[in-house]
């Protein structure tokens, strides 16, 4: 008897073996089912500032119902900017009537069976939250009903959590309708917490109050200066990362130092992300300098954390955007500061390159790093631009002109020690 149930078990085990298998071949691929890039634009960036600026959290009364309304370009966009940045994927997003179809493609290391895991899903509205009509991984078509059933026993799960419950219970309603995907959402106040308690990682949070505890430090030296240049605080931060890396992850330390330097610099403080950040050592306040300019810290450090965190495309279009809308009446287009942007992002990017870059940089920091090591000197490039002396100048973003200006920023950049 207990033979036969042995074998029985053993049989079990290789039939559910080979049902793997079978599984995992056919929902491998060849070929992308998707395969394009995301590529901001100032208007992208200036349509999300407005829907943000109409949802700002801070402003909206719990228990109010809302709708937010996005366009499948934008929607479109964003989700391949994400595929491109966080799966080194693709996809795109189609509206219909009622209905939508999500289509991606997600590039796997080398392996004998291919290249791709590509999903086909299609949506379908219903008076609340849309259901699975249709759900494809590669040759591997699931069943809809079970994927409904999956949805529905992970937002059970969400609602059951202290931390996610009242994120899973504020969109009530999803449409599709005319090349618009309007969002009815019922704002709960206890969302924004809970979102960025989830937002950051707890390794992450423990690597961020060092780095917090460190910034306190450099920030009250008894010299009584008011005004700080940013590579006296950037320089012992990122060293810090290098040690700590000698046992841990390189990249994550150097993350984790350009965040709290950006959230320091441009007067955020990190409970914006973190809330525990509240109950942290608060650094003194300092006005902190970049080649003599207050600007240019905040453009530099502020570009460099995002392209450490989410990629140059984002970082570019961001500091791209502000230039443009100093142009239509703040203090005017610059390529002074399109530079220091530029600078930021190049730093981010090297530092989380990969260890070979961040072994660069330790060499760099044991040689010592100062401020015209970050930044090229830029006094001759023309700022305080307004947007028709711009536009007569430089015909406008992509032009001749203007492309001749930022190849001659990306050279001076690229000129710097540090990179050579």
């Amino acid at each position: 008897m207990m033979r036969r149930l042995l074998r029985l078990l053993l049989l079990l085990v290789l039939a559910l073996s080979v049902l793997v298998a079978g599984a995992i071949y056919l929902a491998i691929d060849g070929t992308a089912l998707v395969a394009r890039q995301a590529t901001f634009t100032p208007a992208h960036i200036e349509r999300a500032r407005w829907l943000l600026a109409r949802n700002d959290p801070r402003y909206m009364r719990a228990g109010v119902l809302r709708t937010v309304v996005v366009s499948q370009e934008d929607l479109d966009l964003t989700a391949n900017y994400l595929a491109n940045r966080y799966a080194r994927g693709a996809s795109q997003i189609v509206l219909q009537e009622g209905r939508a179809t999500v289509r991606a493609s997600v590039a796997l290391p080398p392996n004998p069976l291919g290249g791709f895991i590509n999903l086909d899903v299609a949506l379908r509205e219903t008076a609340t939250l849309p259901r699975v009509e249709r759900f494809q991984i590669g040759s591997l078509r699931l069943p809809a009903f079970l994927c409904n059933w999956l949805l529905d026993w992970g937002l059970s799960r969400m609602q059951a959590s202290a931390n996610y419950a009242a994120a899973a219970d504020v969109v009530k309603q999803v449409r599709s309708r005319g090349g618009f995907l309007s969002v009815l959402f019922e704002w709960n106040e206890a969302v924004p917490g809970q979102l960025r308690a989830a937002l950051v990682d707890e390794d992450d949070q423990v690597r961020w109050r060092v780095y917090q505890e460190k910034l306190v430090e450099l920030a009250s030296q008894p010299d009584g200066r008011r005004v700080v240049p940013l590579d006296q605080l950037l320089v012992p931060l990122l060293a810090l990362a290098s040690d700590r890396a000698r046992t841990g992850d390189v990249l994550a330390e150097n993350r984790a130092a350009l965040i709290v330097l950006a959230f320091y610099v441009n007067g955020k403080g990190l409970a914006a992300l973190v809330p525990k950040a509240q109950e942290w050592p608060k650094a003194q306040r300092h006005i902190v300098t970049l080649n003599g300019r207050t600007d240019f810290t905040l453009h530099f450090s502020i570009s460099a954390a995002l392209a450490a965190t989410a990629g140059s495309p984002l970082s570019d279009a961001v500091g791209l955007y502000k230039e443009l809308d100093d142009a239509r009446g703040g203090s005017g287009f610059s390529f002074n500061d399109i530079a220091a942007d530029r600078a930021g992002t190049r730093l981010g990017e090297w530092l989380v390159e990969g260890r070979g870059s961040a072994d660069r940089a330790r060499r760099a920091l044991a040689r010592g790093l100062g401020e015209q090591d970050l930044m090229p000197d830029v006094r001759d490039l023309p700022e305080f631009l307004t947007e028709a002396e711009f536009k007569r100048r430089f015909g406008g973003v992509g032009q001749p002109a203007y492309q001749a200006m930022v190849a001659d920023i990306e050279r001076r950049i690229a000129a710097l020690s540090i990179y050579r």
